[in-house]
């Protein structure tokens, strides 16, 4: 089966929705296993004279929401590719519920129930929805043979599944790229600013999914410009600036802070 990435359609309108494979919970989408501590410690990157990361800790714990927030250039997506498995820290561990995968790769990571999603979106155009959504199971640490379908109707996009994904707007392509992400059954989720290109009401819709994710005990982070999204989500937040944590707590207190700095 041929795989490419597909550019941005513009424009996009689409309702968001949650769901993951394993025994159905509250609100019709699935539970999510009961662990899913990822945790980053003393994370440093280098390249050359310039250090991106500089002894960076933090902890996703499971059945919260967790914001990485800062200016670019702070180091939020270097961060997160450490942890997605996409590049191998200098120094420092990354640990999955006890166990250090800092040497593993993206791919083994998926196995162990590490999901994640693009800033840029990452979808197959010349595949359906359902074919897009399936390769996420097929990666994915679930053995659920009902996971391409659950998530399919978790997100709402069973009607189009037969589409292909060329042509899609912004948000129903957002709904696709989750959906992928949930039908692997992960214990943690990392999201890569998952309101681009979002309208208010999308936007709406992803934050009711997200936090039904969580209370199901999912671990969550986001990587989010939307401070206003952040306050609404998150439970506690890490604001960097110069490869370096500068804070961390209370999302509505650290952004409180942030924001008086600002000022």
């Amino acid at each position: 089966m041929g795989r490419e990435r597909a550019a941005a359609p513009s424009g996009g309108k689409a309702a968001t929705a949650g769901g993951h494979s394993g025994a159905p919970g509250p609100g019709g989408h699935a539970r999510a296993p009961a662990q899913g501590r990822l945790t980053a410690r003393a994370i440093r990157v280098a390249y050359g004279d310039y250090l991106a990361l500089d002894a960076v800790d933090i902890t996703v714990p499971p059945g919260r929401i967790t914001a990485l927030v800062g200016p670019n250039g702070a180091g939020k997506s270097t961060l997160f590719h450490c942890l997605a498995g996409t590049l191998r820290p200098d120094a420092g561990h990354v640990i999955l519920d006890g166990k250090d995968i800092t040497r593993a790769p993206a791919h083994a990571r998926t196995r162990e129930g590490i999901a994640r999603t693009f800033q840029q979106l990452a979808v197959f155009p010349s595949l359906t929805v359902e074919e897009n959504v399936r390769i996420g199971a097929e990666q994915g640490a679930t053995r659920d043979p009902h996971a391409t379908d659950r998530a399919l109707d978790l997100l709402e996009l069973t009607p189009i599944r037969h589409a292909r994904a060329a042509g899609l707007q912004t948000g129903t392509l957002r709904r696709v790229e989750l959906a992928r992400a949930l039908a692997g059954g992960p214990r943690v989720l990392l999201l890569d600013e998952p309101a681009a290109g979002l309208d208010t009401r999308e936007a709406g819709a992803l934050a009711r999914t997200l936090k039904a994710l969580a209370a199901d005990g999912m671990a969550l982070l986001i990587v989010e410009h939307d401070l206003d999204l952040v306050v609404e989500l998150a439970d506690t937040a890490y604001a960097m600036s110069a490869g370096r944590i500068t804070a961390s707590g209370p999302a509505a207190r650290v952004l409180a802070d942030l924001q008086a700095a600002a000022s």
